[in-house]
């Protein structure tokens, strides 16, 4: 066993003529294990939530996108989208133009997002799930549906069934405003509410209706242009690696995007907050690691006759500072081996029984707080906490005196 490490543990484990340094020793194991656990356990929560967001996004959106790199729409005929179109690992195949109108019922109104979609939409986006009422169908003879999310069909006061249609109104395109008569300004189409679904996220349930491509493009003026192309993948197609052929294929005039990407807003904004949750409890951490600075102070003047007479049996003083050092990564080591065991154990306590609810039952999505746990968080904290433990030894041990 290495010398330095033997005695380290020594000192550690055996009784001191000051009882203050074993509890200073105490308290920086202890400060060591419970922000530990709260960085173990913090990390895990905001992947939880991180899962449960992508999860609940991946219901309606298509597993690539592609749209153009600049402007709005494209055409979907060009030789790079057909290319595209008879790739075996392209099961479907949805062209989408998308778009902002207002839309009317009765005497209510709203700014909406109109998207319009093909026949092969209902087949690449699961809508059962997520219908309320209604059912999922975009044209029947020579009537339009429409398929609302929740908030928006409540904001218009509409149900399935009802006999008055919604009136979709969209600025002429390339025409300026009439001030006189703006009423003149504006293209108007009709549809009927088929279906309302909710997915219960704000950016769908309150903005979104969904309607025949062939409406869209009439309400925008547009022959056959697409604002993007939604994509499903065969299940034995790897997205990835479909993703990148994708791009090789379509050049730099477009982006390809997975589910993720389609929300880069969202989870960035998820990762920043991981990230600065995890640099405060760094600081909670250090602010703890300096009773670890006291208590290798305070051993190293206690020891003094020791080390005396260690450099009298002819050791040296790296020896000697290792000694110290070591103290240090253990009173850390064992404080955070200590905090990963407890913070898994919670971890899987919480996954198993849920004992942190979000509030009221049926209030949110889940009822309590979701976890997952990464391997790559679990090394991060303690490599996180070793450094750190092993800054603050060597702050103490480098200002050891050589005689």
């Amino acid at each position: 066993m290495n010398l330095s490490f033997y005695i380290a543990r020594r000192y550690l484990f055996s009784k001191k003529s000051h009882n203050a340094i074993n509890i200073i020793s105490m308290v920086s194991v202890c400060g060591v294990l419970i922000s530990t656990v709260a960085l173990i356990c913090a990390l895990s929560v905001f992947n939880g939530f991180n899962s449960l967001v992508a999860m609940m996004f991946s219901s309606l959106d298509p597993e690539l996108k592609i749209m153009p790199r600049t402007g709005k729409v494209f055409d979907p005929q060009a030789s790079e989208i057909e290319a595209v179109r008879q790739l075996p690992e392209i099961e479907i195949f949805s062209e989408v133009l998308q778009e902002n109108a207002l839309i009317k019922c009765g005497d209510r109104q709203v700014i909406g997002i109109v998207k319009g979609v093909d026949s092969h939409y209902g087949r690449l986006t699961d809508m059962a799930p997520a219908l309320v009422d209604g059912e999922f169908r975009l044209r029947e003879d020579i009537v339009n549906y429409a398929t609302l999310g929740m908030g928006l069909a409540y904001t218009l006061g509409t149900r399935v069934g009802f006999v008055t249609p919604l009136e979709i109104y969209a600025p002429k395109r390339n025409e300026r405003i009439n001030t006189l008569m703006p009423q003149n300004s504006f293209d108007v189409e009709y549809a009927y509410t088929g279906a309302i679904f909710r997915i219960n996220q704000a950016v769908y349930d309150d903005s979104y209706m969904i309607v025949p491509i062939e409406l869209a493009r009439t309400l925008y003026r547009y022959e056959k242009e697409v604002s993007s192309i939604e994509l499903k993948l065969s299940p034995e197609a790897n997205v990835q690696a479909v993703k990148k052929q994708l791009c090789r294929i379509l050049g730099d005039n477009y982006l390809v995007q997975d589910r993720h990407e389609q929300h880069a807003d969202a989870f960035r904004m998820m990762q920043v907050e991981k990230m600065v949750t995890y640099l405060i409890l760094c600081f909670i951490l250090v602010i703890a690691l300096f009773n670890l600075v006291g208590s290798i102070s305070m051993l190293i003047n206690e020891k003094k006759d020791d080390i005396k007479t260690l450099r009298n049996m002819g050791a040296d003083n790296a020896l000697i500072r290792r000694i110290f050092l070591f103290e240090g990564w253990l009173i850390s080591g064992i404080g955070a081996v200590a905090g990963l065991v407890i913070g898994l154990i919670l971890c899987w306590l919480q996954i198993r029984y849920g004992l942190i609810s979000l509030g009221v039952s049926g209030a949110f999505i889940i009822d309590a707080y979701p976890i997952q746990v990464l391997f790559s968080d679990v090394l991060l904290v303690f490599v996180t906490v070793i450094t750190i433990g092993f800054l603050a030894s060597w702050y103490p041990v480098r200002k050891m005196k050589n005689n």
